[in-house]
């Protein structure tokens, strides 16, 4: 069993920094995800243009 008096719940300390890390995992995987897009779409568009000529 568990030892935890107040099973499992964080106190609202707690609770804002966890939702603030949350917040900057999100925020870091998004601007990571719209990198990968922007370099991926200017590498494909620089080739499809080279191609075309």
């Amino acid at each position: 069993m568990s030892d935890n008096p107040n099973n499992g719940k964080l106190d609202p300390a707690a609770e804002k920094i966890r939702r603030r890390r949350s917040i900057a995992i999100g925020l870091t995987l998004g601007f990571m995800v719209l990198a990968f897009y922007i370099a991926t779409f200017i590498r494909l568009g620089s080739n499809a243009a080279n191609g075309m000529l």
